[in-house]
């Protein structure tokens, strides 16, 4: 079997396109989300959103109302939570994030085992990519344009309120808005990533792809364009990996993106670990050779 044989004989099954397809838009839309949240410090706070969204989108099944609507809802419900806990204890963020989070997801366990259902909907934990239907499909595409529409046309508000809460407060710009309008989107994008890998899995392409790019460049700019790449790039080798290692698609596109930060990690020209010890060594000879 050559090369065009491998690549084709996947395609060659509508669901292995409809996996593919939704896999790219939400390896796309996490990873353009991802540079913000890295850059802002937030992945814990990605983490917990995440998580948090899986009881709300368990009752908007019960109720028939969209998954992103229960999304949004229990999304800004765990900031308020999360918030809340902060100031009105002596609990650092990290332990409100923790506390709130971990509850609404047990919260999302017990409403999913006790939901009667026609559907499994322990695909919503662990993801169901090779099911994904025509439907769902289309709800994954209106949400990413959404989605990526918005990230676009505020990004340069959404960069400097990363980079400078104060000098964007300074220009006019509501930082606390700019911060929740964030959040919300971060909640739809969870929703788009359900459908690929499932809550639990959300967290790593909400991190990876912009923790990857970082290693990269140092300007903000091309993060944005090298993330999202990186991120389709192993989008694609996990699904075709699991298409003939008959192995979990979620889990291998996870692994491929984990590849390939590893990669980066060690080898990346500026910032890899083998660039920065060679640094460190020439700097070592050069002071020794000018005592």
């Amino acid at each position: 079997m050559n090369l065009f044989e491998l690549l084709a004989e996947p395609l060659s099954y509508t669901f292995m396109v409809r996996a593919l397809a939704v896999t790219i838009i939400a390896a796309v839309l996490c990873a353009l989300l991802s540079c913000w949240l890295v850059l802002i410090g937030w992945s814990l706070m990605g983490d917990a959103v995440s998580h948090a969204v899986l009881p709300g989108v368990v009752i908007a099944y019960i109720l028939g109302a969209p998954f992103a609507l229960g999304a949004l809802v229990f999304g800004f419900l765990a900031v308020a939570l999360i918030g809340g806990v902060r100031d009105t204890s002596r609990l650092k963020e990290d332990a409100a994030i923790g506390i709130v989070f971990t509850t609404l997801f047990s919260f999302g366990l017990v409403l999913i085992s006790i939901t009667p259902s026609q559907v499994d909907l322990n695909h919503i934990i662990f993801g169901n990519l090779l099911g994904v239907s025509a439907a769902d499909l289309w709800q994954v595409l209106a949400l990413g344009a959404v989605t990526f529409t918005i990230l676009m046309l505020k990004r340069k508000d959404f960069t400097l309120y990363a980079f400078d809460p104060t000098h964007a407060h300074a220009l006019g710009m509501n930082p606390r808005l700019l911060g929740a309008l964030l959040l919300g989107l971060l909640a739809m994008t969870s929703v788009v990533a359900l459908q690929a890998v499932g809550v639990i899995l959300v967290v790593a392409m909400l991190i990876i792809p912009g923790a990857t790019a970082y290693l990269l460049t140092d300007r903000f700019s091309k993060m944005l364009l090298i993330a999202p790449v990186l991120a389709a790039l192993g989008g694609v080798v996990g699904v075709y990996a699991s298409y003939y290692l008959d192995a979990s698609t979620g889990g291998m596109v996870v692994l491929a993106q984990g590849i390939i930060f590893a990669f980066v990690y060690f080898f990346s020209p500026r910032h890899g670990l083998v660039a920065a010890r060679l640094a460190a060594r020439n700097r070592r000879r050069e002071a020794a050779a000018a005592n």
